[in-house]
């Protein structure tokens, strides 16, 4: 028989994208932070995406990335090479290369939503951010996504008819209006017991504080 778990538990609630490199490198260090202080997570996702109006076959990330935010091709690639290395110091593996594609994301965010009834959100968010980030799979390709939705343990027929039945779809809008109403405009943007909010990848000590916090606050 297990002996029950008695770490103190702490809501967080982190608005995100599955295409965003700085969520996985955010969430990589609230681990770190959790594991320091020895605290468990209630986590929840909530959806974002980074270009809602991406076309269906997507765009050249390099091309993408200069484009949307004035960098350089010098710049974009040393860009690419910091998120490697700090990836690396995490435990996650970033693979980047001139084919690497940004693309649509709002078919994964119906997944996810899917997937939170069943209890197995967070799993899928961690295997949609490995198939794009470390395999380069086009997280809007239906067939990665049930791939994706086979690998934690669900019936990809049922993904497919959610997805083909449109029923996620006003639940997900309605998130994101929710989120982006309350001045969410970047991600990842995390909440500690629902009142504390950190926007950006803060790093493990920064989270480790907010943690303490909350903690002190509910002794």
């Amino acid at each position: 028989m297990t002996p029950p778990d008695n770490r103190p538990i702490v809501q967080i609630d982190i608005v995100s994208d599955v295409v965003c490199p700085w969520c996985v490198v955010g969430f990589r260090q609230l681990e770190e932070a959790l594991q320091q202080q020895g605290v468990l997570a209630r986590l929840r996702w909530h959806p974002f995406e980074l270009n809602p109006n991406m076309p269906p076959e997507g765009q050249n990330l390099r091309e993408h990335i200069m484009e949307k935010y004035g960098t350089t091709g010098d710049q974009s690639q040393q860009a690419r090479d910091r998120l490697t290395s700090i990836g690396a110091e995490l435990g996650f593996t970033f693979n980047f290369d001139e084919d690497s594609r940004m693309v649509n994301t709002f078919a994964a965010h119906q997944l996810l939503d899917w997937t939170e009834g069943f209890g197995r959100q967070h799993p899928l968010k961690l295997a949609l951010f490995d198939a794009y980030f470390t395999h380069q799979r086009d997280v809007s390709d239906i067939d990665v996504l049930l791939e994706a939705v086979r690998s934690i343990g669900l019936d990809a027929d049922k993904a497919r008819q959610a997805l083909e039945s449109g029923k996620h779809i006003a639940p997900v809008r309605e998130k994101q209006q929710f989120w982006t109403s309350r001045g969410i405009s970047g991600v990842p943007s995390m909440v500690f017991g629902g009142k504390y909010l950190l926007t950006g990848a803060q790093g493990s000590e920064t989270y480790a504080q907010v943690l303490q916090r909350c903690l002190s606050e509910a002794a």
